[in-house]
């Protein structure tokens, strides 16, 4: 079943959006003029043989670590794009939607995801949007809502040579 035929299914209150094809969740908050934290981006992680899908802003990345402490795993790595396509096989690879309760995985939600009242994500494939309220899509998928993302600037800026000359009156 498709999450398109799930949400008609669930007789959801939702709106499907057509654009031309993106492969990125920041390119989707690009095509349809919405703030990148908007966009729900689903992450497939494995801990301890088990799948999870995670589901954070797409201007965020995924923390392993803060996962697999609140997982008490020990082995936890992303999925690879063999074990996506096997789990998500009515899904274009890269347009999963952020269903786990449709594949049979439990849902984690970043908390800073589910302060919004609405999201946006691919509908499986590259050419479509989703839009659904948090209410709504909260009821669908129960997550389980907690920190585990931190910024995508943050790795830039944690690169970044440190220059004991610079003053930065702001604090950024």
């Amino acid at each position: 079943m498709t999450v398109l035929e799930y949400l008609r299914a669930e007789h959801c209150s939702y709106k499907v959006t057509e654009h031309k094809p993106v492969y990125t969740a920041e390119q989707l908050a690009s095509v349809e003029h919405v703030p990148p934290r908007k966009v729900a981006k689903p992450v497939i992680i494995r801990a301890d043989g088990r799948y999870y899908l995670c589901v954070l802003p797409a201007d965020r990345r995924i923390d392993i670590y803060a996962v697999q402490k609140h997982l008490k795993g020990k082995n936890v790595r992303l999925a690879s794009e063999h074990e996506m396509e096997y789990l998500f096989g009515d899904s274009e690879l890269g347009a999963e939607p952020p269903f786990g309760n449709l594949y049979d995985l439990p849902t984690l939600m970043d908390k800073t995801l589910a302060k919004d009242a609405e999201i946006v994500f691919q509908a499986g494939n590259h050419e479509q949007a989703v839009w659904i309220s948090m209410e709504e899509y909260k009821k669908l998928t129960n997550p389980h809502i907690f920190a585990f993302s931190y910024p995508t600037g943050l790795e830039e800026i944690e690169s970044m040579p440190f220059d004991p000359f610079f003053y930065d009156p702001y604090g950024i």
